[in-house]
Parts: C-alpha cells; structure tokens; sequence
C-alpha cells in the first residue's frame, strides 16, 4: 500500500473518532433522563425534614424540641453578658478548693461560635448554630448533669465566617431572649421554651449586620430589651433612622426609640447601662462614635450627647465606666484605647475625648471588655500591644498608660476570657489552658493552672453560678465544679 493512501486512511480513522466522541459529549450534555429523583437535606430524627430557606424567607422560632423533664432546687444566676450589674464581677463568700484540679462535670458539643452561655435557677442557656441544619438555635441544659431539656431554632443559611453565634442570651423568671448571627431576635418562655415574639432587626429597622456577625448582647432594664440596631424603621417616615430602641418583653412592641441623628452603624459591642452624673443611661459604641441615651422614665430614650473624636472601624469591647463622669474605651486592630469624659453643665451635656493613645501605649483590648475591681482595671492587650500583649495587665483608674501589673513572659491569653469571682480572677488561655490569681490591693499573684481542653478560640466569655463555672472553646462548653 502507498504511502499516501496510509495517511488518507489513518486521518479517515482520526476524524471518525472525534466526531463519534463529540456527540457523544453532546449527548450526554442534553439527555436528561426521566427519573423521580429527590435531594435529601440533613435533619435528625423526631426533626422536622430538612428544607432550603432564603435568608430574606426566615421564620424566627419556627421549629421546638423537648428532650427531657428537669427540676432543679439551685437559685443561683448569671443572666446575661457580664452579669446582671455589668461588671463581670460574682460577688460572693464562696470558699473554693485551690489543691486539687477542678472536675469537668460535663461537656457539650456545639457549631463553632464563641456565643457564651448564661444561668438561670439551674438552667443554662446557649445560642448555637447548628451548620448541617443552616439552622440558629437557643438550646436549653440542666446546669448539674449537662443533659440537653429543649432547643428551638429556625433555618437561616450562612456561611462560616470564623465561626457563627457571638452573643449570649438574657434571661429572667418570664423570658429568655437571643440575638442570632443575623440580628434576628427570639423571646421566649425560659421554662417551657414557647415561643412568645419574634423580631428581625435587618427587616424593620434596616440594619447593616457587622462583617463577623451580630456580637451585640440583649439586656433587659425595667421589662424593656434594650437594643441598638443603628438603622432605619421601616416603620415610621424618621429619616435619620432608629439608633437605640426599648421593646416591651411581654409584647414585642416598641416602648421608645431613639432617632439616629448621629448615623452609627451597628458594632459588635454590647449597649452598657450607666449612672453618669446622676443620671441613668445607656451608653453604646457604635461604628462612627459613642453616645449616651436617657435612661430614665421621664425622658427615656433622648439622645444626651455623642463623641466621634474616636471610632474605630471594628469595635468589639464594651464602654466600661470608670467613674460618674469617665468611661474607658478600647477597641481592637490597632485602634488602641481612649478616656471619655461627660458632663452636664445646667441640663446641658456633653462628652469629650480626653486622652487617646495606642496599644503599646495605654488601656487596651481587642475583643474582652476589661474589669473594674478595687481600683484595678484589668485587661488583656491585643497582639500589637507591645511587649505586654496577650498578657493580663493591671491600670489604676486615674492612670490608663502606666501598668502597675502585669502577668508573667508566659502567662499569655490571646483573646481569651477572664472572670473574678468572690476576690479571685479566673482567666483562660485562648487554647484552653484555665490560671487562677488571688487579687489584693494592687496586686495579683498565681495559685493555680489547669489544662481543661485541647483546644482552639476559647474566645467566649465565663459564666458562673452554684459552684459551677461554665467555658467554652470554638466546639465545646465544658462545666467545672469548683466549690
């Protein structure tokens, strides 16, 4: 055979097979055969099946299980975020014993979240985020055994953006409320865990929803929840927008609001009650400044005096009150710290920055709000914080530059937690690691450590009641007895 008629036939054999192979791609692109198929979503037994829900189709609370029964005789609280007076302070004659390790009573497994537990007459509260369900969930346990008694929860699909929940809950005797990771808020029966309102701060107040999620706490004052959805209300025809607002726990309706006339968008800090002056207030840093609102029957809800001399981009930390007229602020990623002075001269207020300074330079934190305790305030600096960063460091009140104590070169926390109880400061390290120190005048020495867990972001604040200490890393709440 020729060499010529060999080529003709082996590009003959080369294009027939290209050309069976691409119809063969085409086929099986377009032929769809005709078969019932169905996805199944996750769920769990006794669960209602798994459906896909847009995050602007949620129904807050739709969705309850009871698991068990529960009584308990124990009477002991911590209600919401850094206690029921906002100092992050158990006052109590508790005797603990320092010689041997503190047992782990229990632990649960959680989503990754940073969201804090609190107590209530033997129950503990939690908001959680269960990521194979793309759902929120308040989840409510016995204090003493652990056991899991009822959650209820609501699909809301999100994304890991280093972790969901953030906040912890508020509780009384007639309600326990949540803000999820998306500004949606739950009120509900702590008991029986009914359902009684609902509120969706993105919906009705225009609410931008910080870039790590909500981390503003619920606190309740006077049978009001009080919040700071820094938004608009949809609601009313007020152009500046709704900064602060009191909701009636009972109902859900809105008791009073406050105008956004300063225009501060939603933080991850936590809306603090004061007594400034004499006068009650809640004081909040939002993103573009603080403020300080009336608190008060007679004029509740009037905005009393703002300062945008410092705001940071990221706030995370709490205002914490110094004196009547001083408020320590601090703040994360370079931002560093400041002193707020307010005063009200014949009915007429006003707040200045006094003092400003970085976070090798004074009074800072990136994610804890600090601790006022006998003339101490105590704190752990962030990364950039020089040569005292990730360590605990102590400041007199009428000096926020200079320590006057300060942890050991290996006695480093990160982000982590720290608790006084009775005249003991409980700190954990970010990895788990629990250190206990005896406070003085001035002074804090080391009596005990102790490796709870093997862990990572152990960045959600304590909570203590009965003898029991409740932490948390990223994926477990853990319960010390440590009476």
């Amino acid at each position: 055979m020729g060499t010529l008629k060999k080529k003709k036939i082996v590009i003959i054999i080369t294009v027939s097979v290209a050309l069976i192979y691409t119809g063969a791609i085409v086929f099986w692109h377009l032929y769809t055969p005709d078969y019932n198929i169905t996805i199944q979503n996750p769920g769990a037994d006794n669960r209602p099946e798994g459906k896909s829900r847009k995050t602007d189709d949620v129904v807050i609370g739709e969705f309850f299980m009871r698991y068990a029964e529960y009584s308990s005789t124990l009477k002991g609280k911590w209600s919401c975020f850094r206690g029921a007076d906002y100092k992050n302070i158990v006052r109590t004659s508790d005797k603990f014993n320092f010689s041997s390790d503190f047992t782990v009573q229990w632990k649960v497994e959680t989503g990754e979240g940073h969201a804090a537990p609190v107590i209530y007459n033997g129950l503990v509260y939690l908001l959680d985020y269960d990521e194979k369900l793309s759902s929120d969930m308040l989840r409510c346990f016995s204090l003493e055994t652990g056991v899991e008694l009822w959650r209820r929860w609501y699909r809301v699909p999100m994304k890991r953006n280093h972790g969901f929940s953030r906040t912890a809950p508020v509780v009384t005797d007639k309600y326990v409320i949540t803000v999820g990771p998306m500004a949606h808020v739950m009120c509900c029966n702590p008991i029986t865990g009914e359902l009684k309102w609902t509120l969706d701060m993105q919906k009705q107040f225009e609410t931008e929803v910080p870039f790590w999620y909500s981390g503003q706490c619920p606190r309740i004052e006077d049978n009001q929840l009080i919040l700071s959805p820094a938004g608009k209300d949809t609601s009313t025809s007020l152009s500046a927008g709704i900064l602060m607002v009191g909701i009636d726990c009972e109902t859900g309706k809105i008791a009073w609001q406050t105008p956004n006339s300063v225009g501060y968008k939603m933080s991850h800090s936590s809306v603090m009650p004061m007594t400034l002056q004499g006068k009650k207030t809640f004081v909040y840093a939002g993103i573009g400044g603080v403020c300080g609102v009336s608190a008060e029957t007679a004029d509740k809800g009037k905005l009393l005096w703002s300062a945008d001399k410092w705001k940071p981009s990221v706030i995370a930390p709490s205002p914490l009150q110094l004196s009547s007229d001083k408020i320590a602020l601090t703040a994360g990623y370079g931002a560093g710290g400041a002193l707020l002075q307010v005063k009200n001269t014949d009915g007429k207020w006003s707040a200045t920055i006094t003092d400003q300074y970085k976070p090798s330079e004074g009074l800072s934190s990136e994610q804890q709000t600090p601790i006022l305790y006998e003339q101490m305030v105590i704190t752990i600096p962030p990364k950039d914080g020089g040569g005292i960063r990730g360590k605990l460091v102590a400041y007199s009140p009428s000096n926020l530059r200079t320590p006057i104590w300060e942890s050991a070169a290996d006695e480093r926390f990160g982000l982590g937690p720290y608790l006084i109880i009775g005249n003991h400061l409980f700190a954990l390290k970010d990895d788990g690691e629990l250190f206990v120190y005896k406070l003085e005048q001035k002074k804090m020495t080391l009596i005990k450590k102790q490796r709870i867990m093997d862990g990572h972001d152990a960045w959600a604040p304590m909570a203590y009641s009965d003898g029991y200490l409740l932490l948390r890393d990223a994926d477990w709440v853990y319960c010390l007895k440590i009476d």
